[in-house]
């Protein structure tokens, strides 16, 4: 359970309690939770909000469970049946016990959280980049491109996975992937087509899959695969837009950036200053998916700003720092840990995987209840079918992809 709301901090004149860098789930939710906790918050974002991000804008159990309650977030398609495919194969669709991945629009997510940052108090400034981070004794310095020089007693450096922030903090990747994505218009037939339906197909690069995800009339569409390759990553993409009738419409957003997921002992922290999200490589190894390691990072590193500004001392300042890194290590280390090992399983061995999921009944409603939000990747992977998977595949060479 997060611990009880910190006393109101008393403020100093000119100097922020909190300043958040970067508005999307992470950091809005940690601007949010701060001014809730009677923090002076200040919240800044680069470009210009909304803005457009790469994502495929699908929200988990888990995801929703950590928005805040009656958020103005439109929601334009749920999943209800699952594709499985590998590389364009032994297609398989499933049905969810209870549909519950949500669609929506990164732009409008970040948009809606940032609106509820505000209304609890946190005040927010875009187009504001960060340029400079300093920290003396109990005072955190921020510059931005706009000539400001901001003082605070806290600052959570959520700024996504290129982090300025996570530069000084000296956070460290175990994994770095590439993702490649489109938002395509779809005409009425398309649109039908997949209403209701997303699809997951297991590449034919180590650890890559492509998705599909729709969102009324338009499918946002995209691959990702380890970074190191990115000409077989975009043909890749070429080939799976061609085969799913979504390569000769114009798209509305035609991106990439890259995916990190820390080290185990990467620092979330350095003095007064943490990060979260994004920023800290709070991802998980195998779906990529970040957003439900946002938003639960951004409400603790609110929760733990809280307490800095309220310190009574530097001690207890470093408590409150030390207290966010063991909550993190404790609620999401140990998914980050088995996905992870089920990343490393699906690299070796993707068809196993595959066949797992789609004809091994047990192993799909494991895969859907973590979807529903009612357990784990952690709890997917200690189960006796999935340790039983991670003995097989050890004990033969990995199966390549088929083309």
């Amino acid at each position: 359970m997060p611990p009880p709301p910190a006393s109101a901090p008393t403020r100093t004149t000119g100097t922020w309690d909190v300043i958040v860098v970067g508005a999307g789930p992470a950091g809005a939710t940690a601007a949010r939770v701060a001014a809730e906790n009677g923090c002076r918050t200040l919240l800044l974002e680069r470009a210009a909000i909304p803005r457009y991000k790469t994502c495929g804008g699908g929200l988990i159990g888990a995801s929703l469970a950590a928005l805040p309650p009656d958020l103005n977030l439109q929601v334009h398609d749920t999943a209800g049946r699952f594709t499985f495919s590998h590389n364009g194969r032994r297609e398989r669709t499933l049905t969810s016990a209870s549909p519950t991945i949500a669609m929506v629009y990164r732009s409008e997510l970040d948009a809606a959280l940032t609106e509820a940052a505000a209304g609890a108090g946190s005040e927010v400034r875009d187009s504001t980049a960060l340029t400079g981070l300093e920290q003396h004794g109990a005072t955190v310095t921020v510059r931005t491109n706009r000539g400001d020089t901001l003082h605070a007693r806290a600052v959570v450096g959520a700024d996504g996975s290129a982090s300025r922030v996570a530069r000084y903090v000296g956070v460290r990747c175990a994994q770095v992937d590439l993702a490649l994505e489109a938002e395509v218009p779809a005409d009425q037939r398309t649109a039908d087509l997949w209403r209701g339906r997303l699809l997951t197909e297991w590449g034919p690069l180590p650890g890559s899959f492509g998705w599909i995800f729709p969102k009324g009339d338009v499918c946002t569409a995209g691959v990702v695969a380890a970074r190191g390759n990115p000409a077989a990553l975009r043909a890749y993409k070429d080939s799976f837009l061609a085969r799913h009738g979504l390569a000769g419409v114009r798209p509305l957003n035609d991106t990439g950036h890259l995916t990190r997921c820390r080290r185990p002992d990467s620092p979330l922290s350095r003095g007064r200053v943490l990060v979260a999200g994004d920023a800290a490589a709070l991802l998980d190894h195998w779906s990529r998916e970040g957003i439900s390691y946002a938003l639960r990072s951004g409400d603790l590193a609110g929760r733990a700003c809280a307490r800095i500004v309220s310190a009574a001392d530097e001690a207890e300042a470093d408590a409150a720092t030390d207290t966010y890194g063991r909550q993190i290590s404790d609620v999401l280390a140990p998914e980050m840990h088995a996905s992870s090992t089920l990343m490393h399983l699906f690299t070796r061995n993707p068809g196993l995987v595959h066949t797992a999921l789609t004809r091994l009944p047990p192993a799909w409603r494991r895969l859907d209840a973590y979807i529903a939000g009612s357990t784990s990747v952690a709890g997917i992977m200690c189960t006796p079918l999935a340790r039983g998977a991670t003995a097989l595949a050890a004990r033969f060479p990995s199966t390549p992809a088929t083309t």
